[in-house]
């Protein structure tokens, strides 16, 4: 009867024990699990390169000189010599305009014209009359200039009636036909880049109170130049005579040169308001075997500043103190950083120079090491 006393007791002791590995062994292994793995972080030591600090400019190619031809006068165009394309000499004949007369002016000046003829002969029978009073001196020569001279205004007043109704009806007096108003000539040597008339189409001639209707438009494709907006920010770091290196999206795997040679002193607000840019000219240097068409959009990348062979180091790994002090965290035993103040230089957004504070020989605090999942 002891010996089963003595078993049921070391059975329930057992039990008993077994019940507490089990519950500090659940208890142990839910604070394991609750427990985060440490953080560990990696490192990146500066490396020597080089840093250039740019700005792009977004414009089109144009040419230097481009000049709009338009009429002197009005009419109909009745031939159109010249296409889009044409290469053509100053003075060459681009178009034809006929007349069309206005019939009240050209009323008006056929009656001044039959006034002018009546005055005319009037003049020339007193100045025949006069002649032969003269001869018989019943006159003073005196009084027979005075009648010369009404003839002669006579037929000048003739003169200009007839030429103001020839230039109604032609275009062109006949005395001056080498200057003929209706041939449209190019005023400049170059290129035809656009015609926007068709025969048949009413031109408008230029003059104070009109622009006038566009024949052509001529400009000199041998010199081109590109046409920009710059920002604000980057203004102040250009002058004239840097390089820029132009992307033309019309024209792939090629990059082509120009002289910055004109900033305008004048910004002007985008449309939304929310920036201020500024236009810069610059001269592009073409390739031979490469046509570059005027209207062509292209950036052109300028170079603002450039260090070589500078120790530098990732942006991101620069912090920034309330002060806005750079520095970084220097790795000083495995895992173990502090923080380390620098001096920056010139800097392209994602490496900066690094002026003093480290070596190549430093490792600086990087991005946290994702623990990997246990399978």
């Amino acid at each position: 009867m002891r010996k089963k006393y003595m078993f049921k007791k070391i059975f329930y002791t057992l039990l008993v024990l077994l019940f507490l590995a089990l519950f500090v062994g659940t208890g142990w292994f839910l604070y394991q699990k609750s427990q985060k793995p440490p953080v560990i972080f990696s490192t990146s030591s500066p490396v020597m390169g080089n840093i250039e600090q740019v700005t792009v400019a977004s414009g089109t190619i144009v040419p230097r000189k481009e000049v709009t031809i338009k009429p002197k006068i009005s009419g109909i165009i009745n031939e159109i010599s010249v296409k889009a394309g044409d290469v053509v000499r100053k003075g060459d004949v681009l178009a034809k305009i006929r007349i069309v007369p206005n019939l009240v002016n050209l009323n008006e000046a056929e009656n001044r014209l039959e006034k002018a003829k009546i005055q005319y002969d009037n003049a020339k029978v007193e100045l025949q009359r006069q002649r032969r009073m003269l001869e018989q001196k019943l006159v003073p020569e005196k009084e027979f200039s005075r009648y010369e001279l009404e003839f002669e205004n006579a037929n000048a007043d003739l003169q200009a009636a007839q030429k103001n109704l020839t230039l109604l009806k032609e275009g062109v007096a006949k005395k001056e036909s080498k200057e003929n108003n209706t041939l449209v000539e190019s005023t400049v040597a170059g290129t035809i880049l656009n015609v926007p008339i068709k025969e048949g189409a009413t031109v408008v001639e230029t003059n104070s109170y009109n622009e006038g209707t566009t024949i052509a438009v001529v400009a000199d494709m041998s010199s081109l130049v590109f046409e920009g907006t710059i920002d604000e920010s980057d203004v102040g770091k250009l002058h004239e005579g840097m390089e820029i290196n132009l992307t033309i999206g019309a024209i792939e795997k090629e990059t082509f040169r120009a002289t910055l040679e004109y900033i305008a002193p004048k910004g002007e607000k985008e449309a939304n308001g929310s920036a201020v840019k500024f236009q810069i000219k610059a001269a592009v240097e073409p390739k031979e075997g490469v046509v570059i068409r005027a209207g062509y959009s292209a950036n052109g990348k300028i170079v603002l500043a450039r260090r070589e062979n500078v120790l530098t180091l990732k942006e991101g790994l620069i912090q920034y103190d309330d002060e806005q002090k750079p520095f970084v965290e220097i790795e000083t035993a495995p895992q173990q950083f502090e923080k380390r103040p620098i001096k920056i230089g010139l800097s392209d957004g994602i490496n900066a120079e690094i002026v003093s504070g480290l070596s190549e020989k430093d490792h600086i605090k990087d991005a946290p090491v994702l623990p990997q999942k246990q399978g």
